[in-house]
């Protein structure tokens, strides 16, 4: 019997077996963190065909046990982690599942759990525990401080305690939720928000331009969306796909963003300015009202920090933040992307800072806070509007801006119209034909954004109290 407050400090006859099976990116992190941690006992699989090559990769790490499948791991380990995509969860769990040691505890690594939970009823035995995990980063991002998801379905409290005690070295912050819990946070806290930032990408590649170098769409906020857009093509395209067409809550809140920016443009080309200030501000009070007041820190501190990041150089020697055309700040734009994130929060009233309270990422963090420093951000003098107020004036006059709203809106119905079909073929083919067009620039893009996400996440630490 495995003692629930066991640590890697115990004889290696008291620890527990820990298995892993699918070893893709997470998998590797997981191995890599319980290993690290002083876990003597770590039995890992993936695909069988893959067999030779990880018993090459672990054959200098004493307390890691290759296997030929998942059978092997199931029938001696105590804890279980399927790291497998959710779309092929269900047919794993059917395979190895009924080999699961009596008394075990299974958890799974998917980002989306409506498949993972059935799945683990339908294919593990009775007498097994399910007390399911989600790290939510991704696997270059450090481990500390970050959520943890950890989800106790069908299982006694000592089950709970042995996972907690088998993760702490991770020195994670772990968050409570139930498998629905999870779906829709999760939805909100990375689908929908990807969803705004593909569809930027999208966009800027059916513009032909990348937006960096057009010169209207550099410093300050523009920098945030540029980095970001590019941090997410750069990454595999079924990083993102299960997170979107695997969870209910996600394909509702793609699908209201879709309509929030149709809706929000019609006005913007109809001139309708009294209705469109009226939407957007009662949104804005809806999602930000109850965080005014000046008794939070905002996560995005000031703009202008942000100038040092931009894939151009947005200063002009002297450190005074001249942009690129010359003038002392970005040209307002309508900021149509946020504009409709703010709507869709409203109209499915969604409170964001409580998702950033639950389970807060990276990406989700910068997404609420520049979009607070739009709607926030006070005007400099009497005679400058607010940053929100010139967003609107924009919308309404400025034609710069115009046709790549027009894509904008495009994209956002194509990828909730992709993401409502269900297809992941589709979605594939999308994702790539984009990336293809910003490839050779997601070196740069990479070091850049990851240097703005260190120092926002260091500076803003207070942002969530």
């Amino acid at each position: 019997m495995i003692r629930p407050d066991v640590d890697p400090s115990a004889p290696e006859d008291e620890q527990p077996v820990i298995g892993l099976i699918g070893m893709g990116e997470m998998g590797k992190m997981y191995a890599r963190l319980l290993d690290k941690a002083g876990w003597k006992k770590i039995h890992v699989c993936d695909l069988p065909s893959r067999f030779e090559e990880l018993k090459e990769a672990y054959k200098d790490v004493k307390s890691v046990v290759v296997h030929r499948d998942g059978h092997g791991v199931s029938r001696v380990s105590d804890f279980i982690v399927y790291s497998v995509e959710a779309e092929f969860i269900g047919n794993v769990v059917k395979e190895y599942g009924p080999s699961t040691k009596v008394g075990a505890i299974v958890a799974g690594q998917t980002s989306v759990k409506a498949p993972e939970k059935i799945a683990f009823e339908k294919y593990l035995p009775d007498d097994v525990h399910i007390v399911s995990v989600h790290s939510l980063h991704g696997p270059t991002v450090s481990a500390i401080g970050q959520p943890l998801v950890l989800i106790q379905h069908r299982a006694p409290n000592s089950a709970l305690n042995l996972v907690e005690s088998i993760l702490r070295p991770f020195k994670s912050r772990y968050v409570y939720l139930s498998y629905e819990e999870h779906d829709l946070v999760t939805a909100n806290t990375q689908a929908v928000t990807h969803a705004a930032f593909l569809s930027m990408g999208t966009a800027w590649q059916c513009s032909s331009g990348y937006p960096w170098e057009r010169g209207i769409y550099v410093g300050g906020i523009e920098t945030v969306k540029v980095n970001i857009m590019l941090r997410i093509y750069a990454n595999k395209w079924h990083v993102y796909a299960g997170l979107a067409i695997l969870n209910p809550s996600a394909k509702v809140m793609i699908d209201q963003y879709a309509k929030s920016v149709t809706e929000l443009f019609k006005l913007m080309l109809l001139g309708e300015g009294d209705e469109l200030r009226r939407r957007v501000k009662e949104a804005g009070e809806r999602v930000f009202g109850s965080r005014s007041g000046g008794k939070r820190k905002p996560i995005l501190l000031e703009e202008g920090i942000l100038d040092r990041f931009s894939l151009r150089p947005t200063t002009n020697g002297n450190g005074n933040g001249s942009t690129t055309n010359g003038t002392s700040k970005p040209p307002a734009n309508s900021h149509l992307a946020l504009l409709a994130m703010v709507d869709c929060w409203s109209a499915l009233s969604i409170n964001p800072y409580a998702h950033l309270l639950i389970a807060a990422t990276p990406l989700f963090r910068l997404w609420i806070g520049v979009a607070e420093y739009l709607f926030s951000s006070p005007s400099s003098s009497p005679s400058s509007p607010s940053a929100l107020d010139a967003s609107l004036d924009a919308s309404l006059s400025n034609n710069s801006f115009r046709s790549d709203d027009l894509e904008f809106v495009v994209a956002a119905r194509g990828w909730s119209q992709c993401v409502s079909f269900g297809n992941f073929e589709l979605y594939r083919e999308r994702f790539e034909g984009t990336k293809k067009f910003f490839e050779g620039r997601f070196g740069e893009a990479d070091k850049l954004g990851s240097e703005m996400i260190k120092y926002i996440m260091e500076n803003s630490k207070e942002a969530d109290a």
